[in-house]
């Protein structure tokens, strides 16, 4: 028999360490502290770092498979833990500090953490539900006063790591990192990503077609860490060698703008309010920035892709869940897209894309596979050896179809370039007079208005039509647009069924933890809706 003579070496985490220990360590780590300061590392002293967190970790009593979780901002020491935790063979739970303490506490419970890395400033939030789950220790990142009995100084837990304990063997398919879901449609559900998946993960986003990262790269995550490991990109720029800057706490447009003018940064990712934030920023006081803009977690408009390559910014399209490590689809310009008019292309941009290598998408409805005809609609499937096969409770088994894809609950068209693009979930789907409206088509068309800086529809009940869409509009400072010119704006693009009936304005909208419009909540804000007769 004629087999292979390939080596084989397991994907696992100590390849991030040792190229951050020899081929990169020289390379920076720039991070934005809690009173504003930067505090500069390199990769270098982030691997000694982490294997010192990791041999503290071990001789605390810490097991293989265990659960450390962390509620932190970005920043160097976040970077350290998604490291040494994983290199001790426990796993990384990261809590999101967005969610009410009360879901943080189940969250917990749920995937039984033993130990917490904490920043100080979050200590507050901490206290709000800290007597419902009781962690075995409290690890305070950045402390500069006097700790409460319980609680140790990071610095001090690894000043006093041993230096010669030995590292655990870690299997490629042991667990790295958890993440819980947004819980949208019910109670959170653990996703436990291994570190083969991982590294998989982070060699397929660094391609050109993909999230494009290299050495020469200075990336910033605005995506928080706490959420999809910030979709991977610290491990990826790990993986590649580039400079990551972190921005902590401070996420307000001029805070971003600075580090990005100040750093020469490339790479920037984050959700789409972050960016429509910046944009106004920008058109305020224009800035000289050249940079690739990933944006996911929600559909970004069409107008806003427009408006960023107007200031030197190139916004690149990318879709992915929290079961999908996250990268499902990334909407890079193919050759033949590529020799559309303009405005097909910025169209195609607006897309949530293309599968990577080794990702396989397909949109199916009750008939199976639909044509790539952009108009038959239908759900979402996945896999990829990034995508989970299960949740950590092993519930909602009906989300994975017999032949192992995943189903992501969102309904999307494919046109015949293969680009796929979503039209809402199953869940937001108004059904009126018999017939299916997707609001998240709604919704980009109004906020590529002039005046609209975010819109979300929703339906409500109607006694005629069963629902009639409803369009909460949250205008840009010292802009007016009337209901009825927006409904104007919009109308030659759909069906007159489709035009919502009536418009709210508001300050806000509700948003989730990810910064998805949270419609639970407007449609709980307008339940007793009255149409007008």
């Amino acid at each position: 028999m004629f087999e292979s003579t390939m080596m084989n070496m397991p994907l696992t985490i100590d390849i991030l360490i040792q190229r951050a220990q020899t081929v990169s360590s020289h390379v920076e780590v720039v991070s934005r502290q809690a009173d504003r300061s930067l505090h500069r590392s390199t990769y270098g002293k982030v691997a000694e770092r982490a294997l010192q967190l990791s041999r503290a970790l071990l001789a605390g009593g810490i097991k293989k498979g265990d659960r450390i979780a962390t509620l932190m901002w970005n920043h160097s020491s976040h970077l350290e833990a998604y490291l040494g935790i994983p290199m001790a063979g426990a796993v990384i739970h990261t809590l999101n500090l967005r969610l009410h303490p009360d879901e943080i506490a189940y969250i917990a419970e749920d995937a039984k953490d033993r130990w917490l890395l904490i920043d100080e400033v979050l200590l507050p939030l901490f206290d709000a539900f800290k007597g419902k789950y009781p962690f075995e220790k409290v690890i305070v990142v950045d402390s500069t006063k006097a700790l409460t009995e319980g609680r140790v100084d990071y610095e001090a837990l690894l000043k006093a790591a041993p230096k010669d304990t030995p590292l655990p063997e870690l299997k490629e398919t042991d667990a790295l990192g958890s993440c819980y879901t947004s819980g949208t449609t019910g109670r959170p559900k653990g996703v436990v990503y291994s570190h083969r998946s991982t590294l998989l993960h982070s060699v397929v986003s660094a391609l050109p077609d993909s999230l494009q990262l290299s050495f020469t790269d200075c990336l910033m995550a605005v995506v928080p860490m706490f959420h999809v490991n910030a979709w991977g990109l610290p491990y990826t720029a790990l993986l590649v060698g580039a400079k990551q800057v972190l921005p902590g706490p401070f996420l307000d447009p001029t805070s971003l703008l600075d580090l990005m003018e100040e750093e020469k940064v490339t790479v920037a990712a984050g959700v789409p309010t972050i960016w429509m934030g910046m944009r106004e920023a920008l058109d305020a006081k224009p800035r000289n920035l050249k940079a690739r803009m990933v944006v996911g977690g929600s559909a970004a408009p069409e107008q806003l892709i427009r408006d960023f390559d107007r200031h030197g910014l190139e916004l690149i399209h990318a879709w992915g869940m929290t079961e999908t490590s996250p990268i499902g689809l990334v909407a890079k310009l193919s050759p033949e897209a590529k020799g559309k008019s303009l405005d097909e292309q910025y169209h195609m941009r607006a897309k949530q894309g293309l599968p990577p290598p080794f990702v396989q998408v397909r949109v199916c409805n009750d008939s199976g596979e639909v044509p790539n005809d952009g108009k038959t609609s239908g759900e979402i499937q996945i896999r990829a050896p990034w995508v989970t096969q299960s949740y950590a409770s092993n519930d909602s088994k009906d989300r994975w179809t017999k032949d192992g894809y995943f189903r992501t609950g969102d309904i999307a068209t494919r046109c015949p370039l293969g680009y796929v693009q979503i039209n809402d979930r199953i869940a937001d789907l108004i059904k009126s007079g018999g017939e299916w409206i997707a609001s998240q088509q709604l919704e980009n068309a109004l906020m590529g208005h002039p005046a609209v800086r975010e819109a979300a529809v929703i339906g409500v009940p109607h006694e005629k039509w069963s629902e009639r869409p409803l369009a909460a509009i949250v205008l840009k400072p010292d802009m007016k647009a009337s209901a009825d010119e927006l409904r104007a704006f919009i109308a030659p693009q759909f069906a007159n069924l489709w035009l919502p009936d009536a418009f709210v304005y508001l300050d806000t909208i509700p948003r989730t933890s990810a910064g998805k419009f949270k419609k639970t909540e407007l449609r709980e804000m307008f339940k007793d809706w009255k149409w007008e007769k």
